[in-house]
């Protein structure tokens, strides 16, 4: 009968969650969400959204304007890290490549610049678009520091005391006997 010494998979780092969920189906998922959230932003920017803004009052029309400046930065941030991302993803860089790179893509929270009262008489479809980017950037971002934030900020989570002391007595359990 051979005994064991160690517990197999202890002795091992522990698996980053951010970088398995970076490279995972929910990922594809965030990345084609968000190239969608810009085609179709363009698409009314380009088209319904600018004849909606033409019959805006002034007051309106300045904060459409705004809105619209916004959510298209705001969208460019997102879909320059989701290419990031992916080009991490399909090998066509590192992850310390991309960290690198990350200073070209000015990643930052961006609210609405409109007031709520002024926000609520926008055009339904630009409210939408603008709420929905808001939460894919939040959701981008939270990624972002999960996976770029300094190692020195990190959390580190520490097996409790009773968890090593069950197993150091499974250790001796399998020790070999002399």
């Amino acid at each position: 009968m051979s005994q064991v010494s160690y517990i197999p998979g202890f002795d091992r780092k522990p698996i980053s969650f951010a970088q398995k969920l970076a490279s995972s189906e929910a990922f594809k998922a965030l990345f084609k969400e968000g190239m969608g959230l810009v085609e179709t932003s363009a698409a009314y920017l380009d088209g319904p959204g600018r004849v909606e803004a033409k019959a805006l009052p002034r007051m309106e029309a300045l904060a459409y304007a705004s809105e619209s400046m916004r959510l298209t930065t705001r969208l460019m941030q997102v879909a320059s890290w989701l290419l990031l991302q992916r080009a991490v993803n399909e090998g066509e860089m590192t992850q310390a490549q991309a960290a690198a790179e990350k200073h070209r893509v000015k990643l930052s929270r961006q609210e609405l610049a409109a007031d709520a009262v002024t926000f609520a008489r926008l055009p339904t479809a630009l409210q939408d678009l603008c709420r929905h980017s808001l939460r894919l950037q939040a959701r981008v971002l939270h990624l972002d520091e999960l996976l770029y934030r300094p190692k020195d900020k990190a959390v580190v989570a520490e097996r409790p005391a009773a968890i090593d002391a069950q197993l150091e007595r499974l250790r001796a359990a399998f020790a070999p006997r002399v």
